[in-house]
């Protein structure tokens, strides 16, 4: 870039700009040199042309300085008339300021003479100003005590407590305590300091108990709902480090204790109460059923929604207020409404320097107030079980609580009049220790548990609340040291909170709250359980008076603070109590006084007399309880939560209600299991089994009693989860004894008979259990029954290997069966009712192995009980099968002592088949009601294999037959085909098989021996060889019959 390049030239002279490029830029050097210029010139050839050349560049530089000037030839003219105007401004100036201070020096000279007249005048009007500011202040404080008996009268507090603060410390100035006018005035603010305070504590009271028009219930009417915050924010900082509840947690930041920079803490000063000597009465009314049930600032209850506010307006009761540094918090939080109040009635308590006076009023009111809570709210529920029984008949359901008493007395009158053929239900009830009502799922534990409920919820409503006062009372005592003396005065620096906390509140905290309602709750629930106040503990009132004396220590982080083990007390324990709340109490703040505790709660109207089998019913309301009162306790107070109400139930749950159930059980079971009908078969029963009990199932009346029995103590279990580990022993205690009086039934019915003896011998147990039938029986808990996987030889084999033993114990004797049907029956009962026990023992074991509260016990469990019952239900069947076999072999061992030589063909068949054929159906039709199908095919599906196997090995000792003989026998096999083929459960066609074979194999006696071999050619494996040559040995009337007969035989079958 050139240095001519900026040069200003017009775009119609742009030539010109080509001509300066070519210009060299020594010519415009700062020091130039001509002489090489005039030495090129003059050595070069042709002088002219480069004068010619330099003439032309001469003119180029003339026509662009032309242009040059031609445009800032404006500019420049403009700039020279500027700088000639400001050197004419300057000179100007400077001649004003010459004048200019000439006057000055003029003016000091004369004023100089009147300065002290002039001071003179300043000071008189200073002083007017000031004589006319206090007589306005003297006129407001005197219209001061009427202004604020209207703001206490519109419920203004704050701003009646911010007035009589501001004109207490106007009185205070110098200048204001020699004016005599102003004594009344200072006078009535003191009477007016008293009444505020009262008002205030009245209405804190009341918005305590969620009585106040802003309390919870009102303000949820106000505010719309939205999802439940994990904190709320309390307007007031913390200083120090202690440990809050989760609703105080974002209590941190700077101080904004005070309103301005003129209330300071002072130091106690020992003044009783001021105010009118009159008593004065907080009204206890109790709330309306139905509102305790409103939305609260942070909850125990998960499920709910908590209100919040959603502009941040000033609140109705600060309206009339003066905007102040607690205002602005007030209108910045995002607590609801009801806990904006309560900080506002602390904020004016503290202002008015009474908060040790109002802690231990609150403290003397807090156990009466919430013995008339509780009452009138089970009074309401009794009005509300009255209504609905008057307005609704006998079948209408009635919503809440039910009243019990009633049913109670008719079911124990029911009792008293039942009979021998009284219904299994009541039957069934009559072993129960408890009523019907009384049991787990009965209504009376629903009524106990939504009376509970509810009452535990308003009691957690309350809690909240003076949770809410309880920190911010901490907080601010952490703070600002004395608080019971007002802010208008002095305070003393050297002040311990930790030393003296509990006088600085009037003894009122979390701790005593917590400790008080869980008292009060703890004797409701005596009430409602029956029982006396030594079961909660022998020093409960020592121990709570030593808990009321106790401070949490602020050093203590782990809440493991001396004398913070909950305990229960029956009577008011003493509370240090300022001498501020010893003269509040002896105006009469005590009228409702610990006599009221003596009254006890109404319960009784709506509960039944029976009490102690509601503990169950209690449990779970107080677990809820106490997880919700641990989510509000400060860390320091945790130890409160923990050895609280929870502790106590669980205490009279284990040493009281356990035992307790356990014997009552015990006799229930001794009742069921020792009753002469116990184990007794029912009469009169359905004829074909059905699986259900409500169809009517015949389960021994013991034994169903007993499963009833185990369900309702597991019952109890689930309601009360952690002690489900005691009740599950209970039930095996009970099951134990159960089955040992099952066992004693089996033994009698059983002992010294055959058929017990058999099934205990290895061989036969072993070839039992492979036996393909044993598929029809109950599968024991962690076994699989031998399914039928062999084939039909092996099963053959296994069958006739099991006949075999049978047969080997021939003769068999009449006296080594079991010859009363009735045992028989009872056998058959027995295993269904075992089984149907075991079935359900197994589902129940299932359910409680589920607990995550089970223990794990090194002994037998429910399963195991119901492997023995199962066990005890297979012996019983396989006994049953065994003798239906030995029966069999018994009547068939007559075919041998009978000789078959007929003279004629008879009509009906041999006198033992008709008794055995006459005894299968007989004991068919009598156990087809107690076992089910598949059970009656067990028991009676071995006879036709025995009684086949008998037929033909009977050939075997007999001498000679004739073909009538042979027709006999043949009858024989079908009349007890037709017997045992009219059982339903059994396979027809598997026994007309069986039997036919046996009319196959004696039919082979008619035919001619020539015949006989082309049969056995033919047929080599239908029958064996034994049998096969026992054909040939019996002595058949007209067959004629070869020497070698059995030889060729026994080639043929070798071969």
């Amino acid at each position: 870039m050139g240095i001519f390049d900026g040069l200003p030239v017009p775009p119609d002279k742009a030539y010109l700009r080509e001509e300066l490029s070519r210009i060299d830029e020594s010519w415009a050097a700062a020091r130039f040199d001509s002489l090489p210029h005039v030495v090129h010139i003059l050595t070069s050839k042709d002088r002219e042309a480069e004068a010619q050349v330099l003439k032309e560049q001469s003119d180029v530089v003339e026509d662009v300085v032309d242009e040059v000037v031609q445009s800032y030839h404006s500019g420049f003219n403009k700039a020279i008339q500027n700088y000639s105007q400001i050197l004419r401004l300057f000179s100007e100036s400077a001649e004003s300021i010459t004048a200019l201070k000439i006057d000055l020096a003029e003016a000091k000279k004369r004023l100089g003479n009147r300065n002290k007249q002039l001071h003179q005048l300043w000071y008189r009007s200073v002083t007017l100003r000031h004589i006319i500011s206090l007589l306005d202040q003297i006129e407001g404080i005197a219209k001061v005590p009427a202004r604020i008996e209207k703001l206490i009268a519109e419920k203004q507090f704050y701003a009646a407590v911010q007035l009589h603060a501001h004109s207490s410390l106007m009185l205070e100035r110098e200048s204001l305590q020699t004016v005599g006018a102003l004594q009344d005035v200072r006078s009535e603010l003191t009477k007016l300091r008293g009444v505020l305070f009262y008002k205030v504590l009245e209405d804190l009271h009341a918005h305590l108990y969620n009585k106040g028009e802003h309390g919870s219930v009102a303000s949820s009417m106000h505010e719309r709902y939205d999802e439940l915050p994990t904190t709320v924010a309390v307007t007031f900082p913390m200083s120090n480090s202690q440990s809050l509840s989760r609703r105080t947690k974002l209590m941190k930041g700077d101080n904004h204790s005070f309103a301005d920079g003129s209330y300071r803490p002072s130091s106690i000063d020992g003044s009783s109460f001021d105010g009118p000597d009159e008593d004065l009465d907080i009204s206890d009314e109790a709330m309306p059923d139905g509102h305790i049930g409103s939305m609260r600032a942070n909850g125990g209850n998960g499920n709910m929604k908590d209100i919040k506010i959603v502009s941040h307006q000033i609140p109705s009761w600060l309206s009339n207020s003066t905007p102040d540094e607690f205002i602005e918090i007030i209108q910045k939080s995002d607590a609801p409404l009801h806990v904006k109040y309560l900080q506002t009635m602390v904020e004016c308590l503290c202002m008015l320097g009474k908060v040790a006076a109002a802690g231990a009023i609150l403290c003397q009111r807090l156990r009466p107030t919430i013995h008339d809570i509780i009452t009138s709210k089970i009074k309401a529920h009794s009005e509300l079980v009255n209504s609905s029984r008057s307005s609704n008949d006998q079948t209408a359901q009635t919503r809440g609580l039910h009243s019990v008493k009633g049913q109670l007395e008719s079911y124990q009158l029911s009792k008293q009049k039942r009979q021998n053929g009284m219904s299994l239900s009541r039957t069934l009830l009559a072993v129960s220790p408890v009523s019907p009502v009384m049991a787990p799922t009965g209504k009376a534990q629903a009524a106990a548990k939504e009376l509970l409920d509810s009452i535990l919820d308003i009691v957690v409503r309350i809690f909240e609340n003076h949770v809410i006062v309880g920190e911010l009372l901490e907080v601010k005592t952490a703070q600002n040291g004395d608080m019971n003396t007002p802010r208008s005065l002095t305070a003393d620096a050297n002040w311990s909170p930790d030393s003296e906390a509990s006088q600085i509140t009037g003894g009122y905290s979390i701790g005593l709250s917590l400790t008080v309602l869980q008292s009060e709750c703890q004797q409701l629930i005596c009430e409602i359980l029956r029982a006396t106040p030594e079961a909660a503990s022998a020093d409960a009132s020592v121990q709570t008076a030593r808990l009321a004396s106790k401070v949490p220590s602020k050093g203590k982080k782990d809440g493991s603070e001396d004398g913070l083990a909950f305990a229960f007390r029956f009577t008011d324990a003493t509370i240090s109590i300022p001498n501020q709340g010893v003269d509040l109490i002896h105006q009469g703040w005590n009228r409702k006084g610990p006599n009221v505790l003596q009254e006890g709660y109404g319960s009784a109207a709506v509960l039944p007399e029976q009490g102690i089998y509601l503990a169950a019913s209690v449990y779970r309301p107080v677990l809820q309880f106490t997880d919700k009162v641990a989510s509000m306790l400060p860390k320091k107070y945790s130890q409160l939560g923990k050895d609280g109400l929870l502790a106590f139930v669980e205490n009279f749950v284990k040493d009281h209600f356990l035992p307790t159930m356990f014997v009552d059980y015990r006799k229930g079971v001794q009742q069921a299991i020792s009753s002469p009908a116990a184990f007794r078969p029912r009469a009169h029963t359905v004829a074909p089994y059905t699986q259900s009990i409500e169809n009517g199932r015949p389960v021994l009346q013991g034994l169903l009693a007993i499963d009833f029995l185990a369900k309702e103590v597991l019952g109890w279990a689930q309601a009360m989860p952690k002690f489900a580990g005691d009740l599950v022993k209970y039930v095996q205690t009970f099951l134990e004894r159960t089955y040992e009086r099952c066992r004693t039934s089996y033994m009698e019915a059983v002992l010294e008979k055959q058929s017990y003896m058999l099934i205990g011998r290895h061989d036969i147990e072993k070839l039992m259990r492979f036996d393909p039938s044993s598929a029809y029986l109950p599968n024991s808990v962690g076994e699989s029954n031998m399914v039928n996987s062999a084939s039909d030889a092996e099963s053959l084999e296994i069958e006739s290997e099991l006949n075999e033993l049978l047969f080997n114990l021939r003769p068999i004797k009449q006296e080594n069966l079991i010859h009363d049907d009735n045992k028989l029956i009872l056998l058959a009962s027995l295993s269904d009712s075992l089984e149907y026990v075991a079935d359900s023992i197994e589902r129940l074991g299932k359910i409680t192995s589920r607990s995550p509260n089970q223990v794990a016990d090194k002994g037998k469990t429910l399963a195991s009980f119901a492997d023995d019952y199962r066990k005890l239900a297979i012996d019983c069947l396989k006994v049953l099968r065994v003798e239906m076999q030995l029966e069999t072999i018994f009547h068939m061992q007559e075919m041998t002592n009978r000789v078959y030589l007929e003279d004629q063909d008879a009509e009906e068949p041999d006198d033992f088949i008709i008794s055995l054929t006459a005894q299968i159906t007989r004991r068919d039709e009598e156990m087809a009601p107690f076992v089910a199908g598949v059970k009656q095919n067990y028991i009676f599906g071995g006879i036709c294999s025995v009684a086949a196997s008998a037929s033909i090995k009977a050939l075997a000792d007999m001498k000679s037959i004739n073909l009538f003989g042979v027709q006999q026998i043949c009858r024989n096999s079908i009349a007890l085909e037709q017997a045992l083929a009219a059982i339903p459960s059994i396979d027809s066609e598997a026994v007309q098989q069986r039997l036919d074979h046996v009319r196959t194999y004696y039919e082979l006696l008619n035919m001619p021996y020539e015949a006989l071999l082309a049969f056995i050619t033919e047929h080599e494996g239908l029958f064996t060889a034994a049998e096969y040559i026992n054909l040939l040995k019996v002595n058949v009337s007209g067959r004629e019959t070869p020497p070698d007969a059995q030889d060729r035989v026994l080639y043929i079958l070798s071969h």
